[in-house]
């Protein structure tokens, strides 16, 4: 009996040993992780790609899911309502984690701001998986909730490819533009910036609907093309957001007032909503 025991008190003790053998080996593998991790990302950075992800569902969710109520019977909700949803839904997200992530909601939009130097380029794909996990994950509700209907707000050109490209830069230039102003110039009202971005992709979303379908997201495209297994002029939903933002970020980096201090420029709103400041400082006004 004694040997029994004592050749079980060996085997758990060897195995107590393998553990913490185990246990050691993967914290020193672990270890040089957190620390690279730690001097190339700011603290908090998690909290930034969760807020991408929930924007960019609900963007998905709101615009795509309106989208396709009115493509499966325009009484329950108009083109135009389908529009003006996508504007709202942009404005609200922007107020809402503006201040945490820059609620980019968009591949497009991160890459250009990356390629004007206001976000940083070992960011970048974190950011955008976020935004194709939000999307994805939104359009699969979406197909869920909407059974029957097949086409969960995809998007394609009603003419040619090239039609709907050229249609796709030419309104993610002016969204791009505007979010450009209002997000990375100083001298611009930050208060505003929600209400711009929001007004931006609203009329341009009327415009380029019967055209293109008004995406200027590859996300937002990419997302209920998986979950509808319709494919149709993708490529044009990545290539004309992505060269529309990359020019209108660039265009106005071009004419941006850079010489003159801020207290030269007068805004030419009629209004001006005054800054909050926090007891530790001023308001950071800036999308990203």
């Amino acid at each position: 009996m004694a040997t029994n025991k004592d050749s079980q008190l060996n085997v758990s003790s060897n195995e107590l040993v393998v553990v913490q053998n185990l246990s050691s080996a993967l914290e020193r593998s672990v270890c040089p992780l957190k620390r690279l991790y730690g001097k190339h990302y700011p603290p908090g950075f998690h909290r930034k790609v969760a807020a991408e992800i929930i924007a960019t569902y609900l963007l998905v969710f709101v615009t795509c899911g309106s989208a396709a109520m009115s493509v499966s019977d325009e009484r329950r909700v108009s083109r135009l309502g389908a529009s003006v949803a996508g504007g709202l839904v942009v404005t609200v997200m922007i107020y809402a984690v503006g201040h945490i992530s820059g609620a980019h909601m968009n591949p497009a939009v991160t890459l250009a701001f990356a390629a004007v130097r206001h976000f940083p380029w070992n960011q970048l794909p974190f950011y955008a998986a976020a935004q194709l996990t939000g999307a994805v994950s939104a359009a699969f509700t979406l197909r869920m909730l909407l059974h029957p209907i097949k086409h969960v707000g995809t998007t394609s050109p009603s003419g040619s490819d090239a039609q709907a490209l050229t249609m796709e830069i030419v309104v993610t230039f002016s969204m791009m533009f505007v979010t450009s102003a209002v997000a990375t110039d100083t001298k611009a009202i930050g208060e505003l910036a929600g209400i711009a971005v929001g007004s931006a992709v609203c009329i341009t979303s009327i415009l380029a609907g019967p055209i293109s379908g008004g995406s200027m997201n590859p996300a937002r495209t990419i997302g209920p093309a998986l979950a509808s297994s319709y494919f149709k002029g993708l490529w044009v939903y990545i290539v004309g957001p992505v060269t529309g933002t990359l020019l209108g970020a660039w265009s106005y980096s071009l004419i941006r007032v850079s010489y003159k201090p801020a207290h030269e420029i007068t805004p030419s709103f009629s209004f001006k909503i005054r800054r909050t400041r926090s007891s530790d400082g001023p308001a950071n006004n800036e999308l990203s």
